[in-house]
């Protein structure tokens, strides 16, 4: 039977479900566990993907896929049962994060360009082979008064689609990632300046995705929120939801099957409130949901510190957030579900 990528994208945004980003580089885990005091050692980072891999609770009611680093990819959890296979056996997708880091963009400063082509299409055949079915590229825009240029949007647009078309030829759906920074620096954009970057950045995207040949129902868009930035942030959730909607239904076709929304510096709760206001105005033309990193492991990295007999707390964690999320992604959280919990 072959699996097709339009099915594929539909699981990865299925009702009430979301994308757990577990693909933290060698270097954001270290700095993650830094902050709980536990050595980022290949044993202690299987264990606490582990841990969050059987939360069967988050894993089978509000996790569509998980996107996973390439250790943890390869991976198997203490009783030899490969990671890949916990995930698939929760009924949620395996992926993996593909692109090699933001780099300097050669004469043009503070701004980056993706690098990771070179070599993709071998990588991918592989990735397939050992269980994943959608990958994850991130392209990074600066913004201030006067970035991002239009060079940078256009070589990260360009990036993003050539991956694009790289995943779809072997079979896995591309995750397309241009994230507008919302804590870069100096993070003092009001949100009208972040409403018209996005604009120009999706735009772009999609005019790639376009020439690229690019299936859109086979995709998932995972953009940032039209939001102040991080030394600003002085806009009511409201105002966050119906500027992104507006932004997205004047640029995203109404082919692609989902967008996932990264939190980017928001809040735990933030990102819940943003994402369920936003689904709570209704009438859109694709799913939104979240593929969130931080905003879903950041209670259960610290329930869990390190230590075997705080699995259980952890996973409680891991789980409260998860099922706030899939409320959101439904339009139906409240703030009063957080204290209830």
């Amino acid at each position: 039977m072959t699996e097709r990528l339009e099915d594929i994208a539909a699981a990865m945004v299925a009702p009430g479900k979301g994308i757990l980003a577990a693909d933290e580089s060698s270097g954001t885990i270290k700095k993650r566990f830094d902050t709980i005091g536990v050595e980022s050692t290949e044993d202690n980072r299987r264990d606490y993907r582990e841990m969050l891999f059987r939360a069967d609770d988050a894993m089978q009611n509000c996790i569509s896929g998980v996107i996973l680093f390439d250790e943890t990819l390869r991976q198997k959890a203490v009783d030899g049962t490969p990671l890949v296979k916990l995930i698939s056996d929760a009924g949620a997708v395996p992926g993996i994060k593909v692109d090699a880091g933001a780099k300097p963009l050669a004469g043009f400063d503070g701004e980056t360009v993706t690098e990771g082509l070179d070599g993709l299409r071998d990588r991918l055949n592989e990735y397939y082979g050992l269980g994943a079915r959608f990958a994850k590229w991130r392209g990074v825009i600066s913004i201030s008064d006067d970035l991002p240029t239009g060079y940078a949007v256009e070589a990260n647009a360009h990036a993003l689609a050539r991956y694009a078309a790289l995943c779809q030829e072997a079979g896995i759906v591309p995750i397309v990632e241009p994230e507008v920074l919302m804590d870069g620096e100096p993070g003092d954009h009001s949100i009208d300046r972040c409403y018209e970057v996005t604009e120009a950045v999706l735009r772009s995207v999609f005019n790639a995705l376009y020439d690229a040949d690019v299936l859109l129902e086979g995709m998932v868009l995972k953009p940032n929120m039209v939001i102040d930035g991080k030394a600003k942030r002085t806009a009511s959730v409201e105002e966050v939801a119906e500027k992104t909607l507006r932004c997205l239904k004047s640029t995203v076709p109404a082919a692609v099957p989902g967008i996932a929304f990264l939190s980017g510096g928001q809040s735990d709760e933030e990102a819940t409130a943003h994402l369920s206001a936003m689904n709570a105005m209704g009438d859109l033309p694709w799913a939104l949901t979240f593929s969130y990193g931080r905003a879903l492991q950041a209670a259960a990295l610290q329930a869990w510190s390190g230590k075997t007999e705080n699995v259980a707390a952890a996973q409680r964690a891991f789980s409260h957030r998860a099922r706030m999320n899939g409320l959101a992604a439904m339009g139906d959280w409240k703030a009063d579900l957080e204290k209830a919990a």
